[in-house]
């Protein structure tokens, strides 16, 4: 699913499915984190959580029964966004990811785990499952990040195959942007497709994967916050995790998800460390009309919260062993 199918459908019914309340005003927060502000962190035993950015229904219900099986914190999170690594009607993220300006796919990914630890690749061709790599650059290399063709190498040695990322509706769709080769950042369709996604398992830990074939014809060897721990995402175990998506640019300025956990530190709640990391944003940009950027985050007690500049953009949330469900998320600017 793309950015563009899940508003335009925004009626999902069926098992498992329960669209949350809209139509919330300016400058208002989501009330569902109003009465737990500065609250006590307790970690949440027996109860897993998934949260992911975006309408990724089949992803999030993946990493939720995989969490409710008794899957690790991060096994869970590789699994959910392995999902729309491998979706090629998703245009952002990995097999049939749009390409840069020159007609290359590139992939990007990141992924840390209640231990501290983290992992990632940029500039990745020809291998889909980047957020696995990401996975194996952190436990079994020296190192946190790899790119481009060194990253590619160790994925043939760990068994990943290689496979054409460009499909054909992608090369459609760049044969009709060459036309016109024009670059402008959209709000709220295909260019910020990010999946962040944070889980919870069973014993309280906390882990996160960010993946993405990054900005739509973006220059050649960009990279943005994805893959980079501390934007893209954060883990702190003893405090929570936090995701980005949006306008990957902006997001490194302010370092966002590391904000967003240290402001859980101090003990606002997730749902205010949201909102405080959007409005470093905005107070330090004249142009936010032109871009998107939207959080997600977890504390220790399993309470989540996400905040975004302007309207459109969803959470998916599998809490509890309740059956997932889309929650539409508060906004600063109408």
């Amino acid at each position: 699913m793309n950015r563009r199918s899940f508003l335009k459908n925004t009626s999902y019914t069926g098992a498992g499915i329960a669209a949350a309340a809209t139509g919330i005003s300016c400058n208002s927060s989501n009330t569902k984190e109003e009465n737990n502000k500065n609250e006590t962190i307790t970690p949440l035993k027996n109860k897993p959580v998934a949260i992911c950015t975006w309408g990724f229904i089949d992803a999030n219900a993946t990493a939720g029964k995989a969490l409710e099986s008794g899957k690790k914190a991060l096994d869970a999170a590789v699994i959910g966004v392995t999902v729309e690594e491998e979706n090629i009607k998703n245009t952002t993220v990995g097999k049939g990811g749009t390409p840069d300006r020159e007609g290359n796919v590139t992939l990007d990914a990141c992924v840390m785990d209640s231990n501290g630890d983290c992992g990632a690749v940029v500039c990745v061709e020809n291998i889909t499952n980047v957020a696995a790599l990401a996975r194996v650059v952190m436990e079994e290399t020296p190192h946190v990040m790899l790119a481009g063709k060194g990253a590619e190498e160790l994925a043939y040695t760990k068994g990943f195959k290689s496979e054409e990322l460009f499909t054909e509706s992608s090369k459609t769709a760049y044969k009709e942007w060459l036309k016109t080769s024009k670059y402008e950042p959209i709000i709220n369709i295909e260019n910020h497709d990010t999946i962040g996604m944070l889980c919870m398992d069973n014993n309280g830990d906390i882990a996160g994967a960010c993946t993405t074939s990054g900005l739509s014809y973006k220059m050649k060897g960009r990279v943005g916050d994805s893959p980079i721990i501390g934007s893209g995402l954060f883990i702190d175990n003893e405090i929570g995790g936090a995701a980005a998506t949006g306008m990957g640019e902006e997001i490194m300025k302010t370092v966002g998800s590391f904000l967003i956990v240290e402001l859980m530190r101090q003990g606002k709640s997730p749902q205010e460390a949201c909102e405080e990391a959007i409005q470093r944003i905005v107070s330090k940009n004249n142009n936010v009309k032109n871009f998107q950027v939207a959080y997600i985050a977890i504390n220790k007690k399993g309470s989540t919260g996400s905040y975004c500049i302007h309207p459109g953009f969803a959470m998916m949330e599998y809490k509890n062993s309740i059956n997932n469900r889309i929650e539409s998320q508060a906004y600063l600017i109408k």
